[in-house]
């Protein structure tokens, strides 16, 4: 079976890695961001005190010339560096707020922006907790192909994560602006249609700088996934969607009455999507799709919130059935 170019590339771009990880003497994700930036670059690899070597330039430079030779659309792209950074996590180990957001989750992702949109030619996309950027390059790239417009912004504390994400963004060709700093603090971005997020789980220390929020706990330290979706929905514009993956358990902690509270007072919740639990090992870890819409002229609670199990994303019938469902909901539910 003759190999694709997605595969061809996966092939190059994963070995050009690692023999700069071994000529750098340095981890798989610093190397990664080094490639990626020599890719850019016109597949100029970087040069510092005699390294790496001449005979390292040479064979690296040649594989950049092959990988630049494939036939790889935006969406190719994104999947490549999706897998390579799959690879390399397995090798060098990541913590699972880390993780990058599987793909058939991503595009459900997509297939709900794409109703929720409403035929809109072009839309502005927020992302709180960005990372890699894995999940905000999956709904731009695959908005894209669904000739929709799609202008990302992300936001992230964790200097490596964004590095990958900046490299990625400017070799897939995308229009995205990514932010170095705590979502806390004050975001200098303008009001965007949606914000989406697979939400970071854990506790935020910094109690005094949230103690405005709604969600905040009086008692101990705030959950950050509860914190994280205040301060999105407060920067998504009137009558605009906030979808959020979040811990299937998240209305049953001690939090949740700050939460709910804040959802009966600033927000509607339209719908609460349980994924299968064959995605997750084990099932105190399973996750469910929250669907927020900010209040406004032109913006209603539903008359039923939906709440759906979802089945197999990997069964496309099943999918399909879904989204025919969620769009007949959408119609008859909120405008």
């Amino acid at each position: 079976m003759a190999h694709t170019d997605v595969e061809k590339g996966f092939q190059i771009l994963l070995e050009s890695i690692s023999i700069l990880q071994e000529a750098l003497d340095t981890s798989f994700f610093d190397a990664y961001i080094e490639t990626m930036e020599n890719l850019i670059d016109s597949q100029t690899v970087r040069v510092i005190d005699g390294v790496p070597i001449q005979e390292v330039v040479d064979k690296v430079t040649k594989m950049y010339q092959q990988l630049e030779g494939l036939e790889l659309t935006q969406e190719d792209k994104r999947k490549l560096t999706q897998l390579v950074l799959l690879k390399g996590s397995m090798n060098d180990g990541i913590q699972a707020n880390h993780q990058l957001t599987p793909d058939g989750i991503g595009f459900l992702f997509v297939y709900l922006l794409e109703q929720l949109a409403n035929k809109k030619e072009a839309i502005s996309v927020l992302d709180l907790s960005v990372g890699t950027g894995n999940l905000l390059y999956t709904v731009m790239t695959n908005l894209g192909l669904a000739k929709m417009n799609a202008t990302g912004f992300g936001v992230d504390v964790d200097d490596t994560l964004l590095n990958v994400a900046a490299v990625n963004e400017a070799w897939i060709g995308l229009e995205a602006q990514l932010f170095h700093q705590d979502s806390m603090d004050s975001l200098l971005i303008d009001p965007v249609d949606f914000a989406l997020s697979d939400l970071p789980i854990g506790y935020y220390p910094l109690d005094d700088k949230v103690k405005e929020f709604k969600v905040a706990s009086s008692k101990e330290h705030s959950f950050a996934h509860h914190l994280l979706m205040e301060k999105a929905m407060k920067h998504v514009k009137s009558d605009g969607f906030g979808l959020f993956l979040v811990p299937s358990n998240l209305f049953e902690t001690e939090q949740a009455p700050c939460l709910t509270a804040w959802l009966k007072e600033e927000v509607y919740l339209q719908a609460v999507l349980q994924l299968p639990s064959s995605l997750f090992s084990q099932k105190g870890l399973s996750k469910s799709i929250l669907i927020l819409q900010n209040k406004g002229d032109h913006a209603q609670q539903a008359k039923e919130v939906l709440l759906a199990e979802l089945p197999s994303l990997k069964d496309d019938q099943s999918l399909i059935k879904f989204i025919n469902e969620f769009r007949t909901w959408r119609k008859s539910n909120i405008n």
